[in-house]
């Protein structure tokens, strides 16, 4: 398989064409012949102009690339070495939604071909791949894996705005359903991967990997957020001492925060639907989950409170969002703790006003019915920063003044304004 790609005798395939398929099928388009499939027609039309969906890449990303965008399986079908991008994410009430994946396993069935390789990279709990996946290719195609087809799991590792954590210089997981397999992905990955490539033992150890990633990030920060809490209780301020304790060599460096997003804020609950299917209840992931999904009511709570102490009619305050996606300096919404911040304030009956200068209005009123404001007013008697966008790390004081009302406060999430103003009521967690 390695060498009739790397000869463009046959062509690769990927699956889901968002932030993490489309940089992999340019990445392999520049060695090798590709086909980039989306079920979205009219991401393909803008893929097609070198318009990326997603705007994480820019025009000249598409330049030298050897790749077809189509939304067609008479085209899919052409290609012999498949890699799925779909998202995973989890219901309302935080069970795995795999309907992406399956269907993305269901279109794979309908075109796949003996000698055919396939490779998920959707993040997924350990034994979705041969458990839930792999039996939907079986039933479809009418072959079998191993004799007729190989298939393989390699997680994705990208993270969205990080131009220096890229596909290439980030340590490739690769395994497949048998020696063979493992190897011909390996190699194949090798083209567009230089910091190497890891091989698994087996399909279910690359899955674990991929998902104790994020689930042991969300565990640190969800650790960050208690003591922040608890510091506030005590009056001491959660950055200072951070500083102080990150003066040894072994303490690791996480912050407070809201944690959003498609990944940290989703992985985990993947590993403990898991956990519970095997009879065995998660306490230290799960406890760590309900602290992050709880941070955002916190912070409304608080800065309500703030907003009270100064004699102020809440049911007449006005309060401004600074920074709406799920983390900094991209323009991705999807799953942001931001938004549930918002809907807190708004149970309070404040007006919320709501700027991003990466955010776009439209696609916050269909996918949660908030809308944008086109600037900031004025007369605020709080803004909350919360996101740490590029745009808004050299605001100054006079910013802050020229829209916060007499004895308004700043809710500062990300702490980058602390000891930086005089004379602003200032929070941070």
């Amino acid at each position: 398989m390695y060498n009739q790609l790397i000869n463009k005798e046959q062509k690769l395939a990927v699956i889901g064409l968002g932030y993490v398929g489309l940089p992999i099928a340019l990445e392999f388009a520049r060695k090798i012949n590709v086909i980039g499939f989306d079920i979205n027609a009219k991401r393909v039309e803008m893929m097609k102009n070198h318009i990326d969906p997603s705007n994480e890449l820019d025009s000249s990303a598409f330049d030298g690339c050897s790749i077809e965008f189509t939304d067609s399986l008479d085209v899919l079908k052409e290609a012999t070495f498949y890699v799925v991008a779909v998202p995973t994410p989890v219901d309302e009430h935080n069970v795995p939604d795999l309907t992406p994946v399956l269907k993305a396993s269901e279109t794979i069935g309908k075109i796949i071909k003996k000698g055919d390789y396939v490779v998920f990279e959707s993040t997924v709990y350990p034994g979705c791949t041969e458990e839930d996946c792999l039996p939907v290719i079986e039933k479809i195609s009418g072959l079998k894996c191993y004799t007729d087809f190989k298939i393989g799991y390699s997680p994705e590792r990208i993270n969205p705005g990080d131009k220096e954590h890229t596909l290439q210089n980030v340590v490739k997981v690769v395994s497949g359903c048998d020696a063979e397999s493992a190897e011909e992905i390996a190699k194949t990955y090798e083209l567009v991967v230089t910091a190497g490539v890891h091989r698994a033992s087996s399909i279910k150890v690359a899955e674990a990997a991929k998902i104790i990633e994020n689930t042991q990030r969300d565990l640190n920060i969800a650790l960050m957020n208690e003591l922040s809490i608890i510091f506030d209780k005590l009056n001491i301020n959660t950055y200072e001492v951070l500083e102080a304790a990150g003066t040894k060599w072994n303490f690791l460096k996480f912050y407070p925060g809201l944690v959003g997003g498609h990944c940290i804020g989703v992985d985990p609950y993947y590993l403990t639907y898991k956990s519970e299917q095997l009879g065995y209840k998660s306490r230290v992931i799960l406890s760590g989950r309900i602290i992050n999904d709880e941070m955002a009511s916190y912070v409304a709570k608080k800065t309500i409170q703030s907003i009270i102490k100064k004699g102020i009619d809440i049911s007449k305050a006005k309060i401004l969002v600074q920074g709406i996606t799920f983390k900094e300096n991209v323009s991705d919404i999807r799953n942001s703790k931001v938004v549930d911040l918002v809907n807190e304030l708004k149970a309070y009956s404040v007006q919320v006003d709501i700027i991003d200068p990466h955010a776009d209005h439209d696609e916050m009123m269909h996918e949660y019915g908030i809308g944008l404001a086109e600037k900031a007013g004025s007369d605020y008697n709080a803004v909350i920063v919360a996101v740490n966008h590029k745009e808004y790390c050299d605001f100054d004081q006079q910013y802050f003044s020229n829209i916060m009302a007499n004895d308004a406060i700043l809710v500062d999430l990300k702490g980058i304004y602390r000891g930086k103003f005089e004379n602003i009521n200032y929070w941070t967690l």
